[in-house]
């Protein structure tokens, strides 16, 4: 019986660091981040969000809004307006992120002044 619970708890561990991993590399990826961060605040038009991430390509940002999409940590809003416009914001998946990314950007400014 020992046995077979270790076997189990053994699983469960290896689960979850596979599971943690694909979590940071997702999150890690160049400006996703920054992306996620932007929109903490609250929906956001395209050049709203590329005006707060200096040095992030329009091709880069438009492949991390479609990564997130596919993820659905953000959903993505046309608005019926003359011109149409688009509009991002999290999705409540994307919200439970919110303290994750406060507290990894409080470490990176304290890393960064030390």
């Amino acid at each position: 019986m020992t046995d077979n619970c270790l076997s189990k708890d053994k699983r469960e561990i290896q689960q979850i660091c596979t599971n943690f991993h694909s979590a940071i590399e997702f999150i890690g990826k160049r400006w996703m981040g920054a992306v996620i961060y932007s929109l903490l605040d609250g929906p956001k038009r395209y050049h709203e969000i590329v005006s707060s991430i200096p040095g992030i390509s329009d091709r880069l940002l438009t492949e991390r809004l479609r990564d997130l999409e596919r993820e659905g940590l953000i959903v993505k809003n046309i608005l019926n307006t003359c011109p149409k416009k688009v509009v991002y914001e999290l999705t409540p998946v994307g919200k439970e992120l919110k303290e994750v990314i406060r507290v990894l950007m409080e470490w990176v400014k304290n890393r960064k002044n030390s």
